[in-house]
């Protein structure tokens, strides 16, 4: 079924573009924190002793438009056919991989957490539309595959991301290799929405909350309302809480803890996210075509006794 859905003309747009997408979110994110870390081409870093706390803002920079703007990107993937809200997002995107361009020719940190300030914008409004849209596309049957594919390209896309945009940064003398992905790949993630098969809206009639937060509570009680939902709610938010703080602390845990440099970060990152992309494979295949929750106790079981080692043996 896996091969099926990526030869899929319903499928496989939405996948490159989310795919890159992705790694261009994390191709930043990655670049932005090595430039604070160590510095363009091992040059040394350009936040001083504020590197560590600078990281942990990277993250939360690019994490908090998820919680403002995700209900609005669900109201906006409703109103309107997902595929042409998916187009006009990711054409969004190019002027802010500009942006971003002007920030490492400058070697502006504060531009570089504006751009990625948007990046998470744009992320948080394309959420809704690459989810929401699977229901639509795929049979009942195709969607754990779909889901996995999805979920282990996204993580995929983090791995070689973070790898590229430490490489970019370490290695290069000048930005321009670093400028060059950022642009390509945000072209290349617009060209793919275009390719998407249009299904037309979903609710017509629904009217758009002009206020994010009023949506965002909304939506909040709305699932609160409904139990399965809300516990499935818990668990996807936990999952993503725990991945992104445990990315976004890897790279100075390992620099200033155990003197590791780039190539050990890099190491951590590809560990932590090969184990991801495996378990969504191999929830799909323990489904057996049919969504449902019974994997996630053991799931929690085996992410509790990892987290028993971090604590037993810190680094």
């Amino acid at each position: 079924m896996f091969k099926d859905l990526m030869i899929s003309r319903r499928f496989a747009p939405l996948f490159w573009c989310q795919f890159c997408s992705a790694l261009n979110d994390n191709f930043l994110k990655n670049a932005l924190v090595m430039l604070i870390l160590f510095g363009l081409g091992g040059s040394g870093a350009v936040a001083g002793g504020y590197g560590p706390m600078l990281v942990t803002l990277a993250g939360i920079v690019f994490i908090a438009p998820f919680f403002i703007l995700s209900a609005l990107g669900g109201e906006l993937a409703d109103r309107f056919d997902k595929a042409h809200v998916a187009t006009r997002i990711k054409l969004a995107e190019i002027p802010i991989a500009g942006l971003a361009a002007i920030g490492f020719y400058l070697h502006s940190v504060p531009i570089l957490f504006v751009t990625l300030a948007l990046f998470g914008m744009v992320a948080a409004l394309f959420g809704p539309v690459k989810y929401g849209i699977l229901p639509e596309k795929l049979q009942t049957a195709e969607l754990p595959a779909g889901n996995a594919l999805v979920e282990g390209a996204t993580f995929l896309a983090i791995l070689i991301g973070t790898i590229a945009g430490g490489i970019a940064v370490a290695e290069a003398k000048s930005p321009e290799i670093v400028v060059v992905v950022i642009l390509a790949l945000a072209v290349t993630s617009w060209a793919f929405a275009r390719t998407i098969p249009a299904a037309g809206p979903a609710a017509p009639g629904l009217a758009i909350t002009r206020n994010p937060w009023t949506s965002t509570f909304a939506l909040l009680r709305e699932i609160k309302d409904a139990q399965r939902l809300w516990g499935g709610a818990h668990i996807v938010s936990w999952f993503w809480v725990v991945g992104s703080v445990a990315l976004s602390l890897l790279p100075a845990m390992v620099k200033d803890h155990i003197g590791g440099t780039e190539g050990v970060v890099t190491l951590g990152l590809t560990t932590f996210v090969i184990g991801i992309a495996t378990g969504s494979g191999l929830a799909a295949r323990a489904s057996h075509g049919k969504p449902n929750l019974t994997l996630v106790p053991w799931a929690q079981c085996s992410w509790a006794f990892s987290l028993s080692f971090s604590v037993a043996w810190p680094p």
